[in-house]
């Protein structure tokens, strides 16, 4: 399916009833193969779905069949503004809505959320943090996942951010992991769908 985000049309991928809540879900980076079906991204999707919330993941303008070109994170977030917009309007504004991003979508996520009032909670999955105060005065409900080998997104670094943000809050690690939690995706999807089904009531 196809989806606008102001003069974009983009690719994604829309499942679960209507009269539930949703979440957005935002890719890795499009420059470093990121697109909807990442494997923690696909991993994420089972497991709301298995948990009664609707999804809709969606590649970024320039990636798979989306229009328009890689726009450094400005144009992104615009992308997934349009994304929750369009899953409001399949849940005919009956249900909270969540934002899930991984990495590069992380800092998406995270800046979509806070522009956008609809958004009831958020997760970030080693997300990149930019600006460092892009959460300050927003009280709602935050997830960060991180792997205690990240190499990417420092454990500590990203453990002061979040200590900073105001509550409520969550930070999770998930041991052994690094930056791409191959081997470690069930037990990602597994901490964010326990998250999302406690904030957005199904």
């Amino acid at each position: 399916m196809f989806f606008r985000a102001g003069d974009l049309q983009l690719e994604g991928l829309l499942a679960g009833p209507a009269t539930a809540a949703g979440v957005v879900l935002c890719h890795p980076h499009p420059l470093y193969g990121g697109n909807m079906y990442n494997a923690v991204v696909e991993a994420v999707a089972v497991a709301l779905r298995a948990a009664g919330l609707a999804t809709l993941r969606f590649n970024f303008r320039g990636v798979g069949k989306s229009g328009g070109k890689h726009a450094r994170g400005e144009g992104e977030v615009e992308d997934a503004l349009g994304a929750i917009a369009y899953l409001a309007s399949y849940l005919k504004g009956e249900g909270p809505i969540g934002i899930c991003g991984y990495s590069f979508g992380g800092m998406v996520a995270l800046r979509a959320g806070r522009a956008d009032p609809r958004v009831a909670a958020l997760a970030g999955i080693a997300p990149v943090v930019d600006p460092v105060d892009v959460m300050a005065g927003w009280a709602k409900p935050k997830l960060f996942v991180i792997g205690s080998r990240d190499e990417w997104v420092e454990p500590p670094q990203l453990a002061r951010l979040v200590a900073a943000m105001p509550e409520p809050k969550e930070l999770r690690y998930v041991e052994g992991a690094d930056h791409f939690f191959f081997g470690y995706e069930q037990e990602v999807a597994q901490h964010v769908a326990s998250f999302f089904t406690t904030c957005l009531p199904v």
